[in-house]
């Protein structure tokens, strides 16, 4: 007792003169009784040079704080680490103060969210013969040594006879960054994520959706014990639950198709595969979200849907298949196409505040209706109880107000592009009405072509046929079309939507989108270049058109980002990885009825 109160004492004498050491030089047993009564602390070093893997979480529990820096800069550092990137080089990246950085890496790794991987040369104490191996990472032993503490007392400690070895090697080799090269992203939003925690999918892949939401990346590196995961899932599911199987086959399936395919990788040696999650791109600025992408993408592709809540990523370089700007993927996109094309359901657009004491006219031969508030999903709603949900809505948000069915289910289908090659068709009204018509010869979709690059991006079209001769299919789902599909009038297929990205949402249109991307050469450095260059016309030709609609032009917003002689250079300067201006809110109350977009009064 007496010669172990000595060692303790000349410990702590050592450790106020110098300040700290190394816990792998003391002995093991007295370091073990100082901390056990709260006499010394521990910290996990970390330097500019550590190279530092954060796995699958386990046991992951955070409750945010809203307005906590060093909260903000964790999970900024979440979504920006790889193990191919140095702490000093990740905090050039960040632009915040390195020790800020090792700081909260440190932190990881003392609560084992991370580890380094770089291999330590390890110089110990002979106590700790036994307690760390060569092959083991020795930052990792010593900032977990004290968890047996936390269920027995020291002393019980001390009399063990064998301590256990600590051997991972396979996870901890030491790194060889020679050959290392750009990977490709592939972006989700949190909705993916819910879909496979709450689908009890699998035992083990909550796990990776966790580290999918709270880290917002899952690295190449994780993927194959990923990729196993998804593969136990079993499609037994019907109904609403079915969504959620059907998400992750497509995902396993995409994953796949992506990963180390030298036709998408635009250098064509093929290359791995990174899954980022949206939101936790949009917690960066716009500067360190452009620093970090061209860092270390090639090239980034977006799932299919994203949500209405997302601000999409808006990138040049690297090259994006995927919605170009936010007002892509908003609102704004489905009543510019109505205006263009002359065709699309009954709309109305609503301003926030706007109150309707009853419904439209318009809306009144059917029985169903779809509403949408803004940046949220849609929901259908029955016409007779639509009056109290709309004015609801309408008091904290603007509103999209369509028509959906005269009876039961509305039938939906989902047309992919770029195009299948049609067949030749006779115009003449009498042919037309004798056979068959493809819908991808749809007028609305020719005129839409005038202004959308379907040749060099992949996505879908969703046509709603809502007529009142369609026949019951109110138990059935809507049909998923991945090619061309015959029909037997244009008059009752209006427009839906459109969106950019490779769908997962249903096996059949996955499997047909990115048969696309090989066939077409989508992701050929000519073809990336001409989808950037057709991505901005498209942008400029959406934003004039909410100018036109806005009662304050854009154009004195835009004053704060655009350049010198052109009014709309933000949006054709500022694509890799800005933040553009928030959504505007619509300040008209807008109809689109027949063929025609007009502002009305409510």
């Amino acid at each position: 007792w007496y010669q172990r109160r000595v060692r303790e004492k000349s410990v702590i004498d050592m450790l106020i003169d110098t300040g700290g050491c190394k816990l792998g030089i003391l002995d093991r047993s007295t370091c073990l009784s100082l901390y056990s009564r709260g006499l010394v602390y521990l910290c996990v070093p970390v330097l500019d040079a550590d190279l530092i893997i954060v796995p699958p979480l386990e046991n992951f529990v955070m409750n945010r704080v809203m307005g906590d820096y060093f909260e903000n800069l964790l999970y900024k550092i979440f979504v920006s680490i790889d193990e191919h990137t140095k702490v000093g080089d990740l905090a050039a990246v960040l632009e915040v103060d390195v020790e800020l950085v090792k700081n909260a890496i440190s932190m990881y790794i003392r609560l084992g969210f991370a580890k380094k991987k770089n291999k330590e040369k390890l110089d110990l104490h002979e106590s700790w013969a036994g307690y760390v191996t060569e092959s083991s990472n020795a930052s990792e032993d010593m900032s977990s040594f004290a968890a047996p503490l936390e269920r027995a007392e020291a002393e019980e400690i001390f009399d063990s006879k064998e301590p256990p070895v600590v051997d991972k090697i396979a996870l901890l080799k030491q790194p060889s960054e020679e050959g290392y090269s750009k990977r490709i992203a592939f972006l989700f939003d949190s909705t993916l994520t819910a879909f496979l925690m709450m689908g009890n999918l699998s035992p083990g892949l909550k796990t990776h959706a966790v580290t999918m939401f709270e880290v917002g990346k899952l690295s190449d590196e994780s993927l194959d014990s990923f990729i196993t995961e998804l593969g136990k899932v079993t499609d037994t599911a019907e109904g609403e639950a079915k969504r959620y199987f059907d998400h992750a086959f497509t995902l396993r399936d995409t994953i796949q198709f992506l990963r180390y395919n030298p036709a998408i990788d635009p250098a064509g040696v093929g290359a791995g595969v990174d899954l980022l999650r949206c939101e936790s791109l949009n917690s960066l600025d716009a500067s360190t979200c452009s620093r970090v992408l061209n860092k270390n993408y090639t090239l980034l592709i977006s799932m299919a849907p994203l949500s209405n809540e997302v601000r999409t990523v808006s990138s040049s370089s690297p090259y994006h298949i995927g919605p170009p700007v936010p007002e892509v993927n908003s609102v704004w996109l489905k009543m510019w196409m109505y205006h263009v094309t002359g065709c699309g359901p009954v709309s109305f657009l609503l301003t926030k505040g706007a109150r309707l004491l009853h419904l439209p006219p318009e809306l009144y031969p059917y029985d169903r209706l779809m509403i949408t508030t803004w940046g949220h999903e849609s929901t259908i709603v029955n016409t007779s109880n639509v009056l109290m949900a709309l004015n609801e809505a309408l008091s904290h948000s603007s509103v999209l107000l369509q028509a959906y069915s005269k009876r039961n289910e509305a039938e939906i289908v989902y047309v992919t592009f770029p195009f299948d090659k049609p067949e030749e068709t006779n115009d003449s009204a009498e042919e037309g009405a004798s056979k068959k018509l493809d819908l991808i010869n749809h007028p609305a979709l020719k005129k839409l072509s005038e202004f959308v690059d379907f040749e060099h991006s992949c996505g879908y079209i969703t046509f709603i046929n809502s007529s009142k001769e369609f026949s019951d299919r109110q138990d059935e789902s809507p049909p998923i079309c991945s090619s061309n599909i015959d029909v037997e009038s244009f008059d009752d297929w209006k427009i839906l939507d459109m969106y950019f990205g490779v769908p997962l949402f249903g096996p059949e249109v996955n499997k047909h989108t990115c048969d696309l991307l090989l066939s077409r050469k989508l992701c050929s450095e000519e073809s990336l270049v001409a989808l950037t260059d057709s991505h901005r016309k498209l942008v400029l030709y959406l934003l004039d058109f909410i100018a036109e609609y806005q009662i304050v032009p854009m154009a004195e917003a835009e004053d704060d980002y655009c350049g010198p002689g052109d009014s709309k250079s933000f949006v054709c300067q500022q694509m890799p990885g800005i933040n553009l201006p928030p959504v505007p809110y619509p300040t008209r109350n807008l109809m689109f009825s027949a063929t025609a977009l007009t502002e009305i009064t409510v």
